[in-house]
């Protein structure tokens, strides 16, 4: 009998998967079904206005439009200009103000994407 329920158990399981797999092919890695996510661009993109700096490192993000997702989320903070690496799996954030780290976590993890890492940088 707690064979038979364990056998029951892993065949939910795999089904749930299997539809999970199924939903994600059809609708593409982050849900677009082939939209392209549009980039949203920073208006100061002087480099000398940020004097603050800081390295994420994101997992989740396996295309452009990803990408493009995690840095359009952390472009609408105030006074931050985000650009990601995507073969490096990072992103930059250059801000005018110092953010605390867990905002910024807070803020990817709410576009859906997890911060591994967040290193501050000197500029």
């Amino acid at each position: 009998m707690g064979t038979a329920i364990v056998i029951l158990i892993l065949i939910i399981v795999c089904i749930i998967g299997i539809k999970s797999y199924a939903k994600k092919l059809a609708s593409g890695c982050c849900g677009t079904a082939g939209e392209k996510v549009k980039k949203k661009k920073v208006e100061d993109r002087n480099e000398s206005h940020y004097p603050y700096m800081a390295e994420l490192k994101i997992d989740g993000m396996v295309c452009g439009n990803c990408a493009n997702r995690v840095e359009n989320c952390l472009n609408e903070l105030n006074g931050v200009w985000a650009s990601v690496d995507l073969g490096k799996q990072s992103v930059k954030v250059r801000m005018k103000e110092k953010i605390e780290e867990q905002k910024l976590k807070d803020t990817v993890r709410d576009a859906g994407y997890t911060v591994l890492k967040v290193e501050f940088l000197k500029v």
